[in-house]
């Protein structure tokens, strides 16, 4: 009926009903982008004000003219004392409500436009749908389809059937990493890129479970997808990322020892996500993920906070360490060297002490140690003096190293049991 009252603009009309119809094609639309565009069609000025209960929570008016140039508000909806949306600095033309509250307007000099209610009626109609949500990236997947998959206690079908809706093969086996955001939140998003670099061609999905991130790593058809390759992919990254040459750090020299880029002030190191620890659960069969997740965890709790290579910690390569999850933390936190390093990390710059002795430790070379932190050698020596005096005996020789190695890993599973 209202086309045929418009006889004369009928392809107008039919014009404007294209214009938005194209506008939504995708979905809802932004509202700048919604008052711009209505500005341009109906070559006037045009706004949109909409209160901060709304869906789109701007709390805010926008108005732009013909030109797309924005253009001077009064104010957010409901501003010095009123409920009402705000009106336009220019004469109002017409205007149509929007529920619960606000409106959308024209302004044309000289009263309104054959199509202006045409318009009105669609620019409404565009403002109250839903806002656009942010775009997933594409290795985040449904939190209660990962969930599914790691779980023992769901039928088998029904775990086939959340990997083939996740992208994951039930066939090929798979790797669990669990990785703990520390003081980060956004950091298992960033894990996710880190992972797909240690393993290219792999297909990797993550998910918030609880206070961890689980991501699953399925390897490309012929790749290895070992768990060293994974390990060895996130500490190149990590290296990387403190030499300037991965986004997150402007510059390309190392930090300087003590500029506290770590997971503690004064540690000279970073972490391969601003304080991330990643546990790396051993190959499982698709169907028998919660494996590979409760090996995982059981890695993350002997991962550290410091150097690259503490923070990455494989299921696999701990081999009979593993039993040490076993032991209750009350008795590890009765072991002369366990309360040693509890007490070294309590003091300045023992976070720094403790990570250089993490990689003397491995490494068994101090200038080893040193390009793996980062460091000129002489600062990891003065470290690893902090730490030797606490420990007692004599880091060079090997029974002394494997015992404050074997401290280390039990004073990171009793502070993961007070975590």
């Amino acid at each position: 009926m209202r086309l045929s009252s418009l006889d004369a603009d009928a392809a107008a009309a039919v014009r404007v009903i294209a214009h938005f119809q194209a506008l939504l094609g995708g979905g809802a639309v932004d509202p700048e982008v919604l008052v711009r565009s209505t500005a341009a069609l109906a070559g006037c000025p045009a706004g949109l004000a909409r209160p901060a209960e709304a869906p789109d929570r701007t709390g805010r008016a926008v108005r732009f003219g013909p030109d797309g140039a924005e253009l001077p508000c009064g104010g957010p909806p409901g501003s010095a004392g009123s409920s009402g949306p705000v009106r336009a600095a220019g004469p109002e033309s017409g205007v149509r409500s929007l529920a619960p509250a606000g409106c959308v307007w024209l302004e044309r000099t000289g009263g309104p436009g054959p199509l202006d209610d045409l318009v009105l009626e669609w620019m409404a109609l565009a403002a109250g749908m839903s806002p656009p949500r942010p775009a997933r990236p594409p290795h985040v997947a449904d939190p209660a389809l990962v969930e599914t998959v790691l779980s023992e206690r769901e039928a088998v079908e029904d775990r086939v059937r959340a990997l083939r809706l996740l992208g994951l093969s039930p066939e090929r086996p798979l790797r669990v990493v669990a990785v703990s955001g520390g003081r980060d939140a956004d950091a298992g998003v960033e894990a996710v890129a880190l992972l797909a670099r240690g393993v290219p061609g792999a297909t990797v999905r993550i998910a918030a479970m609880d206070a961890l991130a689980a991501v699953l790593v399925q390897p490309a058809e012929g790749g290895a997808g070992t768990a060293g390759e994974l390990a060895r992919g996130l500490s190149l990254a990590a290296a990387e990322r403190v030499r300037g040459r991965v986004p997150g750090r402007t510059g390309g020299a190392a930090p300087r020892a003590g500029d506290g880029e770590c997971g503690g002030p004064g540690d000279g190191t970073r972490s391969p996500v601003r304080g991330a620890r990643f546990g790396v659960g051993g190959g499982a069969a698709p169907v028998r993920a919660h494996v590979s997740w409760a090996e995982a965890r059981t890695a993350l709790r002997f991962a550290g906070a410091g150097g690259p290579g503490e923070t990455v910690v494989d299921h696999d390569a701990l081999g009979p360490l593993a039993l040490l999850a076993e032991v209750p933390a009350d008795r590890l936190r009765a072991d002369p060297g366990v309360r040693a390093l509890t007490a070294l990390a309590a003091r300045d710059g023992g976070g720094s002490s403790i990570a250089a002795l993490d990689a003397f430790c491995r490494t068994g070379s101090l200038r080893r140690a040193a390009a793996e932190l980062h460091l000129h050698h002489s600062s990891v020596a003065a470290r690893l003096a902090r730490a030797q005096t606490a420990l007692g005996g004599r880091l060079r020789e090997p029974d002394d190293r494997l015992r404050a190695r074997l401290a280390l890993y039990a004073w990171r599973l009793a502070t993961a049991a007070d975590e």
